[in-house]
């Protein structure tokens, strides 16, 4: 029986968010729980239908697999998405209950970490920062240095959190009994999450570093320089992996999250990939035609003719003018709004050639079609009435 697409299994559409499809995730795995659906077999195997859809969809490489191979991209011995925890996703096999879910799901909210690798080891915390950059950085792409307050190893104890940066000797922690975890009562849920006081590894540290106090990590303001790629558009959300807080007690590294805001450009206005441009044109030259010439985002000039008779509203095409296309070699179009002009202040020769030009109009016709539809329908309306 063929698969259903994991996008239509979470009910997301193709270009879903990470926070959507969250949110699908949570809304169906709550639904769907063997924990809430006791004896359901049909519940159950939806279940895992839609855990094995997150798995895949939740990560960005796997993601960007399945969407150009679909499910052929883990078939033949490749990484299977669903198999368990081992690969990085829930343990649903291993009957888990819905403490585990929800301390899976929840853990940035109660923990403010998430697990990672064995029994109680923690990764350390994500680190979010958001960078500004002009248009055309990122029509062209840009290097940004960001300077981050996080956390790095201790270099006192080398990560271990023991005074000297011995091997550390632990005791029971006296929180959680050598658990790693606590529960607390919410209503009609039990909630289960890494004990506060050890981290979830169950011990104490008997003699902790006097820098650290037994963390393994210090605070620290690095400098680091984050490739912007060309294409990016207003919002992104640039993930590098471990490049967050330093883990505790030599635990991986959390990652970076860069967001990109683009300032508005005073010439530019960017619509996906293609550009528009508002260009007044004085009177005379939208009348008689004429060539101007108007930059493009890319340092570039090029030549436009402006048609006789151009009037405000009507747009320009230059194919291959606009933006850069994230992840590709192609372009946008750049389009020219015009605004025709009508000159504020007149000299006494330009009035006499205006009021020359006004009275030829009345004697051979305006050239102005649209004017003179709507004063014939102006007319037509007095006429109609008593």
């Amino acid at each position: 029986m063929a698969k259903q697409d994991y996008y239509a299994t979470l009910g997301v559409a193709r270009d879903a968010s990470a926070d959507d499809l969250k949110k699908a995730y949570r809304k169906l795995a709550m639904k769907f729980h063997p924990d809430q659906n006791k004896g359901d077999k049909a519940a159950e195997a939806k279940f895992k239908e839609i855990s094995e859809a997150y798995e895949v969809l939740k990560d960005e490489q796997r993601r960007a697999a399945y969407d150009r191979f679909g499910h052929a991209a883990f078939e033949g011995g490749g990484p299977q998405p669903g198999a368990g925890a081992g690969a990085g996703g829930f343990d649903f096999a291993a009957g888990g209950g819905l403490g585990d879910i929800f301390d899976q799901m929840f853990g940035e909210f109660m923990g403010g970490t998430r697990r990672s690798g064995g029994r109680g080891q923690r990764s350390g915390a994500d680190i979010r920062q958001a960078v500004e950059i002009d248009l055309t950085e990122a029509f062209s792409g840009a290097k940004v240095a960001l300077k981050v307050p996080t956390r790095v190893v201790c270099e006192a104890c080398h990560g271990t959190g023991a005074e000297g940066g011995e091997k550390a000797a632990n005791d029971t922690c006296p929180t959680c009994q050598g658990h790693g975890k606590v529960r607390a009562q919410q209503g009609f849920f039990v909630i289960e999450r890494t004990c506060p006081t050890c981290g979830g590894s169950g011990r104490v540290i008997r003699n902790p570093c006097k820098i650290c106090h037994g963390a393994g990590t210090v605070p620290r303001e690095r400098t680091l320089a984050v490739q912007i790629p060309a294409g990016v558009e207003d919002g992104t959300r640039i993930r590098l992996a471990g490049e967050g807080e330093a883990g505790p007690h030599g635990a991986p590294a959390g990652d970076l999250y860069v967001h990109v805001a683009i300032r508005p450009h005073p010439i530019f206005q960017r619509d996906g990939a293609n550009i528009f441009m508002r260009v007044p044109v004085p009177m005379a030259e939208a009348a008689l035609g004429a060539e101007i010439e108007v930059p493009s985002i890319d340092g570039g000039r090029s030549k436009v003719k402006i048609p006789a008779g151009t009037q405000t509203g009507e747009q320009l095409r230059l194919r291959g003018k606009g933006f850069s296309v994230l992840r590709s070699s192609a372009r946008g179009d750049m389009f020219i709004q015009v605004v025709v002009e009508t000159p504020r202040h007149l000299t006494r020769r330009q009035r006499e050639l205006l009021e020359e030009f006004q009275g030829e109009s009345k004697r051979h016709g305006t050239g102005s079609p649209e004017t003179e539809g709507f004063f014939a329908k102006v007319r037509e309306f007095f006429e109609g009435r008593p």
